[in-house]
């Protein structure tokens, strides 16, 4: 994170710089792969994925599991237990993304060992049923409805009276609500339902194979905006890769933000490419997917004016950037809405409203109006809807007033301008309601590419943690489970020393019994042989 501008990534000091030049260096494509590191993050995912077929977003109706011998696993102490087992799966895969942060930071690994890792930790979940979301079925249940003729912008999965499993499988809330997503999302999963029917694993499945289409688009663009932002390649492939956001929310949930996340980095790639015109496309493409990449095409706008010739003024650039680039946006956005659609149908844009019927702390708003209306219960009976919505309503002017002023403050362009836009990806994740965990994966990637500070670092393991066991593995919320959450602080607090420290209370040294120095390897010692060593494997 950065000191330099608000709380976002900033240069290191001089010093660092060495260091980190020092260590990039070092740590070459042949540097020993940290074998038990990556090994511990595939048993951990193996272990989810075993887990999540009774604690995690399981059908109504599974054709696999049913009422057969292995169903104990979804009642009782039967799921206390498989759900306990996850959260250990859990806490190994974060136990070695925390590993693999501390062997990248002491420059030891390069590139290519934090992307096999990644992949290596995804690849059980590709078959897992949803982790800690079911947000899934409602994509397939609004790709049924278009499927079948109805428009997923005026009524909710329940209408269809096709595809029972499909249906039945779509959370109760969203079961009568409009979609919330862009035309261009929706035909994708239109296009899902129509190969794999009422099939709901197939589907769920084949989801995550199209979301991974994002994954590959990331790995393509990450290392090229490193090259613009100024960060370290492994450090930001850990950040924005191997993460649990990643692995965990964007892959095992999934998401549909991956997708749009890939057109979102590429399209900012390009307009530091001083090529414009296709970085509108690409995140006027992006926004069809996920509407939140909208927030980006202001900036980019900042970032075309000053690749103009210098010679006139800021205004007269500024016009000459944004003139074209409303035509582009309009015409891209026309063709995908009718591409997608059908039609010029704009029901989507009235959509967005669906998800702020989500209401919990997570919502920086909505907590105040909570904390609010608590105190004033205290007194005298009152519903605490009135004080939700006046939070909100204030929350939404404070954040216009946030993105305006970082717009204008990126009006120079370069990384300064894709800063404030990661900033203000951040800020409408937290303040526009819903706030929902993998939201913040907006911001996070973009900002993942310029150089960050250890201790900052540190902060994103606990967020990263803290984002995911905010939900319960089901799918449900655990926010109002006040010891849960206690214990997921605490969690979350140990992962960010562990980052700065190995073993920072020293509990596997006395485990062990014996010091903690022997009880963890040195960060900055590789996994594998040691230079003198000429064993092969």
């Amino acid at each position: 994170m950065a000191t330099t501008t608000d709380s976002a990534p900033s240069a290191e000091t001089p010093a660092e710089e060495t260091a980190g030049a020092r260590d990039t260096a070092r740590a070459g494509e042949t540097s020993p792969f940290p074998y038990r590191t990556i090994a511990m993050g595939v048993i951990g995912s193996v272990v989810l994925m075993l887990a999540s077929l009774g604690a995690g977003g399981i059908l109504v109706r599974d054709p696999i599991i049913g009422t057969g011998p292995l169903s104990w696993m979804r009642y009782g102490h039967g799921h206390a237990l498989t759900t306990a087992v996850l959260y250990v799966g859990f806490g190994l895969v974060v136990w070695a993304w925390v590993r693999l942060g501390r062997y990248a930071l002491a420059g030891r690994i390069g590139t290519r060992p934090i992307v096999v890792a990644a992949f290596a930790w995804m690849a059980p979940l590709l078959i897992a049923p949803p982790l800690f979301t079911r947000d899934v079925f409602s994509y397939l249940g609004q790709g049924a409805q278009l499927l079948h003729g109805l428009d997923p912008y005026d009524y909710g999965p329940a209408a269809l009276d096709v595809l029972p499993d499909v249906v039945q499988n779509v959370h109760p809330l969203w079961q009568t609500t409009p979609a919330p997503y862009g035309p261009l999302f929706l035909l994708v999963a239109e296009h899902t339902v129509g190969i794999t029917g009422n099939n709901m694993i197939a589907g769920v499945i084949l989801t995550r194979v199209i979301l991974l289409a994002g994954l590959a688009g990331l790995l393509w663009a990450l290392p090229k905006l490193v090259r613009h932002l100024g960060g370290r390649l492994p450090v930001t492939m850990w950040l924005a890769v191997a993460s649990p956001m990643m692995v965990i929310h964007l892959v095992g949930g999934p998401h549909n933000d991956l997708l749009m996340l890939a057109f979102l980095t590429i399209g900012v790639w390009a307009a530091l490419e001083r090529k414009h015109a296709l970085a509108i496309v690409l995140v006027t493409v992006g926004m069809l997917i996920k509407p939140t990449a909208a927030v980006a095409l202001p900036f980019l706008v900042w970032v075309w004016a000053n690749h103009l010739p210098h010679e006139e003024s800021l205004f007269r650039r500024f016009v000459k950037a944004v003139t074209p680039s409303l035509a582009i946006f309009g015409v891209v956005f026309a063709a995908g809405t009718w591409v997608s659609l059908g039609s010029l149908n704009l029901g989507w844009v009235t959509g967005l409203q669906a998800p702020q019927m989500i209401a919990n702390w997570l919502n920086f708003p909505t907590g105040i109006g909570e904390v609010a209306h608590t105190l004033v219960n205290l007194v005298i009976d009152v519903p605490s809807s009135p004080f939700v919505t006046v939070a909100r309503g204030a929350a939404w002017v404070a954040l216009i007033a946030v993105m305006v002023w970082q717009w204008w403050k990126a009006r120079h362009g370069g990384r300064e301008a894709i800063m404030r836009m990661g900033i203000t990806l951040l800020a409408v994740a937290i303040f526009a309601p819903p706030t929902l965990p993998w939201y913040l994966t907006w911001g996070f990637v973009i900002l993942s590419a310029f150089s960050w500070r250890r201790v900052h670092l540190a902060v994103m393991v606990a967020v990263s943690m803290f984002l995911v066991l905010v939900y319960y593995p089901t799918g449900e919320q655990s926010l109002y489970d006040w010891w849960f959450i206690a214990g997921v602080v605490a969690a979350s607090l140990y992962g960010a020393a562990s980052l700065l420290k190995p073993d920072p209370l020293g509990l596997i040294g006395v485990w062990k019994r014996r010091p903690v120095k022997d009880a963890e390897p040195d960060p900055a010692a590789p996994e594998g042989p040691s230079p003198t060593t000429h064993a092969t494997s």
